[in-house]
């Protein structure tokens, strides 16, 4: 028997989405292995421990200091390996976010223990094994890890959160000391001027590819967002153009987005795009080409001009939500 650990992701004093995917992911981990699955959250004062509990954990541990609101590599990877170090656990689960990359290796180095970076799916079958696409999503690399303890980090909306209720349990832990010996320290996070939804935690998005021709045509992409509530996307050749900032690209390298719906304007289809929306429930296309591969993932495909279309779309779900 041994339990299964998730370190949590907060952003302002709230627990992010993929920390109830890694909560889920622990929780059916946990079971597998017949022990119990456990959280860490670090950060300031007043952060909701229940909301682990909904998600399966049962007991959370706690380290809160204001002085750790945003996220410092080393106090944070110190409290972790410190944390993980004193309990019986076989697995480290971190969400493999932008913090998460950062965070994972270093705990595995401060453990002396191996990482199994940007997985899909983690069970246990003889060890942990644990999954993680190859080549563009054209294949899944399975492996089996034999050591006694490992660290894995859980690629975003790899993994539907799902509610596993458990009585809250609460634990207080001390956060590492001083900031004297970091290497680094976050001073400050800058958002950018305009408010965007995250597309990798967005319900809708609405992405947009070359087919749009320039920067200035992605006003009709923002329409669209903005009708039917969602996040605004953008393929890597858009990124690569200028046209749109790197937080916004859906794909391989990337952000993964799992939506309930996904509108596709002008992408083509390429694989490093189709990899980053594969689980996304509903995707929509529209495209001039009738042979782009992209409308062989999606659910309804729209050929033709989409300066004549998405205005078009975007006037008529307007009218629709308005009664």
């Amino acid at each position: 028997m041994a339990n299964v650990i998730a370190v949590l992701e907060q952003r302002e004093g709230a627990l992010k989405r993929v920390s109830h995917e890694a909560l889920t992911a622990a929780r059916g981990l946990a079971d597998a292995l017949g022990g119990e699955a456990h959280a860490l959250i670090v950060g300031p004062a007043g952060i909701d421990a229940g909301d682990a509990a909904t998600y399966g954990a049962d007991k959370t541990f706690m380290a809160a200091d204001d002085a750790l609101r945003l996220y410092q590599a080393d106090r944070y990877a110190q409290i972790a390996a410190a944390q993980v170090g004193a309990g019986d656990y076989a697995a480290v689960l971190v969400p493999a976010t932008a913090l998460g990359k950062d965070l994972a290796p270093r705990i595995a180095a401060k453990l002396g223990c191996p990482l199994a970076a940007d997985v899909t799916s983690v069970t246990h079958e003889g060890g942990v094994v644990v999954t993680r696409p190859v080549f563009a999503g054209k294949a899944n690399y399975t492996l089996r890890i034999t050591a006694q303890r490992c660290v894995v980090s859980l690629r975003p909306n790899a993994v539907m959160p799902a509610e596993a209720t458990r009585s809250p349990a609460v634990e207080a832990v001390a956060g590492a000391s001083g900031d004297k010996a970091a290497v680094a320290k976050t001073l400050e996070i800058k958002q950018p001027e305009r408010a965007a939804q995250d597309v990798a935690e967005a319900a809708v998005v609405v992405a947009g590819g070359r087919g749009l021709k320039d920067a200035e045509s992605f006003k009709l992409i923002e329409d669209l967002a903005d009708a039917v509530g969602g996040a605004v996307g953008a393929s890597r050749a858009v990124v690569d153009a200028g046209w749109r900032p790197h937080a916004e690209q859906v794909g391989q390298t990337g952000k993964v987005v799992s939506p309930n719906l996904y509108f596709a304007i002008g992408i083509s289809g390429a694989i490093q795009h189709l990899a980053g929306i594969r689980t996304a429930k509903t995707i929509v296309a529209v495209n001039k080409d009738p042979d782009a591969p992209i409308f062989k993932v999606a659910d309804y495909g729209i050929v033709g001009d989409l300066f004549e279309i998405v205005p078009r779309l975007t006037e008529e779900i307007r009218r629709a939500k308005e009664g």
